[in-house]
């Protein structure tokens, strides 16, 4: 039988608010439910901000969660899968999407909405280069460091006249920084007399100078100069206006390239060139949806029934806000509304008016409460977030996939195989007298992004190897692939493959094959990887015994099956997750030499049965009657994730992993207080897990240095090996 599945693979190339709402609109169910893999989001970032409250983000009005989109987290409840890269380049012959680090992302339909960055001239030689406003983070993480008390004696220089200049100025004024607005000629650019009137009018109650007929090579802080599209996009060969914008058809399709899409501040329909912004992109976004709904219907080399046209108004709504500083201090925000030739205001019923247009806007993309009643684990439950049929969670992926210890070990004692107690298998000695160590490990997609996932399940592999103090020789994979059309599934192969690639080059392995496999009945991608080590015999690790004495790190810090688990339950704030998957990223094979340098003797790493289950082999890897005592506030979370045990969310593995926690009541005890939900970040199944590593407890505190300046800056000394009753120290 014909491969059921998608007919192309549509790419949605950057997160601004024209993609948003089409993902909002799939998310609510309006329009055709994306098969698995057939539509994907590129951003460079986890969460879009709103551009209508960035002013009040600046002032202090809005916390940065409030004006925030939380993108993967929309695509999860739209089932659209999420890739976080930077794009730096198209190539429109060939259907690919280029990014930095990683291969190239190919496509069948793409839509642009890759916003705008500021429109800066090149400074005079030897002038410093003013900060861009756009993109909107570096200038953000600027202005969250500005001391109004420490500037007021060197206002900021804001080069620029428009709207946004006008807005960052008030805002900047509310928190009791100078401001100087610098503009070229001698009047403000707010599209009209009345406009450029009003505006005036809120600067001078702000105490806001203005300097007028300023060169441009007069000295800036700031440049917000207008904006122009990124450049790769008329490097791409793309039609495009003199900022660089992609000209469309009305149906939204680049002119010339019907495969193409733009919209937003970075396209504009060539017969009726508007402004950038954020109201013409909101309200193109049901045409777009449309659109793309029938070019994916058509298949990717076919033909869409007829698209729709979309024609802006000639005028655009355009509330601008004074942050409150209209009285020359902090008070209660106004606003102005400009409309063609038309402005009124300012008036605080105007502001409560943009207000409340700005929340309504972003709680679209908020899940309902209703929502996140039904993902919630139910009370005492086992709790992955995710609503299941019939009300059970969502069963956990990546490590957290793992068989219980508890069936596993009955099934392997019925069978009469041993269990394995080591993270590595010794197959034997090699020539030159190393041993050759192999694992197996592999696991359900963690992340939508095939790449991603694949290069996180092999450096979750390679991790036995390196407990063992091995390094990487070669490896074997096996992919499983979800039903899908031909050209997809190759797609989701050679990301995978290229994933793998990723870990195995930068450590000098080899893959030497592997086995591919479709997964039947709705199956999705499955990455398992056997990784072959080698280490000389004097520097190979056993998980035991320990020794009275020994002193235990821990690499980094624990959390990933909840947070993950949340964010099935959509409670995971996004910085919360990028936060943990850098961390899943970095290489744990630096450890190696640096572990073998100040004398370890025993190693594991944490994974599915949490740190409570691996320390537990190790401590029944030694002699009987050993006590070991954690300490438990030093033992490192990822942030959130106490946050999130505390409020009941868990792992679906978490429930089987408690039995570990009758260890506290024997040989492992917790010294000094323990925080509430420290029993559920014992037993939280780990994916690219830390290292827990026995040393000399003389040597611990060096060790400990040692791996901070490596770049693990939250290792911790955990734990202290003590002799019980009837052992000596």
């Amino acid at each position: 039988m014909p491969n059921p599945g998608p007919a192309g693979h549509l790419v949605l190339a950057g997160g601004g608010h024209t993609h948003a709402l089409l993902l909002y609109r799939l998310a609510m169910g309006r329009g055709r439910r994306p098969r698995p893999g057939e539509v994907s989001l590129v951003s460079r970032h986890s969460t879009a901000l709103y551009s209508g409250m960035v002013p009040g983000l600046v002032a202090g009005l809005y916390g940065e969660h409030e004006a925030a989109i939380d993108l993967r987290q929309l695509c999860l409840r739209a089932g659209v899968g999420f890739i976080r890269a930077e794009i730096v380049g198209l190539d429109a012959g060939k259907r690919t999407l280029l990014l930095e680090g990683r291969p190239s992302l190919h496509w069948d339909w793409l839509s642009l909405d890759v916003g705008s960055v500021t429109a800066t001239p090149d400074p005079p030689a030897g002038a410093p280069q003013a900060l861009a406003v756009k993109p909107l983070e570096p200038f953000l993480a600027w202005a969250e460091q500005l001391d109004g008390a420490s500037l007021r004696g060197a206002p900021v220089r804001i080069r620029g006249g428009g709207a946004a200049a006008v807005e960052l100025a008030l805002a900047l004024r509310r928190r009791a920084v100078a401001v100087s607005l610098l503009l070229r000629g001698e009047r403000l650019h707010l599209g009209s007399t009345a406009a450029n009137r009003a505006g005036e009018s809120l600067l001078q109650a702000a105490g806001v100078e203005v300097h007028r007929g300023v060169r441009g090579d007069e000295r800036a802080d700031l440049a917000c100069t207008g904006s122009r599209a990124p450049a790769w996009l008329a490097a791409a060969g793309l039609p495009a206006d003199p900022r660089g914008r992609v000209l469309t058809e009305t149906s939204l399709q680049v002119r010339g390239h019907p495969q193409l899409f733009a919209c937003g501040d970075c396209g504009v329909i060539a017969e009726a060139p508007r402004p950038p912004s954020g109201v013409w992109a909101v309200r193109a976004a049901p045409t777009l949806a449309v659109n793309l709904e029938r070019c994916l219907e058509a298949g990717p080399a076919g033909v869409p029934r007829r698209l729709l046209p979309w024609r802006p108004q000639r005028w655009a709504l355009q509330l601008l806000g004074d942050a409150g500083t209209g009285s020359g201090a902090p008070g209660p925000p106004r606003a102005i509304a400009l409309w063609g030739p038309l402005a009124l205001g300012p008036s605080r019923l105007l502001w409560r008016w943009k207000d409340h247009i700005d929340r309504r806007f972003m709680r679209r993309f908020q899940p309902g409460a209703a929502m996140a009643a039904a993902q919630r684990p139910a009370a005492g439950g086992a709790g992955a977030g995710g609503g299941g049929a019939g009300g059970r969670p969502m069963a956990c992926r990546g490590c957290a996939a793992k068989l219980p210890a508890s069936p596993l070990l009955a099934a392997l004692s019925a069978s009469g195989q041993s269990a394995g107690a080591e993270d590595a298998a010794l197959v034997g000695p090699m020539e030159g007298g190393v041993l050759l160590l192999q694992s197996v490990d592999g696991f359900p997609a963690l992340v939508d992004d095939p790449w991603l996932n694949a290069r996180l399940t092999a450096l979750h592999a390679c991790s036995d190897l390196w407990a063992s103090g091995a390094r990487l020789h070669s490896a074997l994979a096996v992919v499983t692939v979800p039903e899908a059309a031909a050209a997809l599934q190759q797609d989701l192969l050679h990301q995978t493959l290229a994933g793998i690639r990723s870990v195995l080059d930068a450590h000098g392995a080899p893959l030497l094959g592997g086995h591919t496999l479709e997964g039947r009945d709705g199956g999705g991608l499955v990455v398992t990887l056997s990784v072959n080590g080698v280490v000389a015999p004097q520097q190979h690790w056993p998980k035991g015994p320990l020794r009275p004495g020994d002193a235990l790190l821990l690499s980094r810090p624990l959390g990933t099956g909840v947070l993950f688990a949340a964010a099935m339950a959509a409670a995971a704030e996004a910085r919360w997750l990028d936060q943990a998957l850098a961390q899943m990223q970095q290489s744990q094979a630096p450890l190696v030499p640096l572990l073998q340098r100040h004398g370890c003797t025993a190693c594991t790493d944490v994974t599915g049965f949490g740190l409570l289950g691996h320390l537990g082999e190790m401590v029944a890897a030694s002699s009987p009657g050993l006590e070991v005592e954690l300490d438990a506030a030093a033992i490192p979370a990822l942030p959130g994730a106490l946050r999130l045990l505390a409020a009941g969310h868990a792992s679906s593995l978490a429930p089987a992993n408690a039995a570990a926690l009758a260890l506290l009541e024997g040989p492992i005890r917790l010294a000094g207080t323990a925080a509430s939900p420290l029993p559920g970040l014992l037993i939280d199944p780990q994916t690219c897990g830390p290292l827990l590593a026995a040393v000399p407890a003389a040597a611990a505190p060096a060790a400990l240095s040692s791996l901070h300046r490596a770049g693990f800056t939250r290792a911790a000394l955990v734990a202290r090996v003590r002799a019980g009753e009837g052992l000596e120290e």
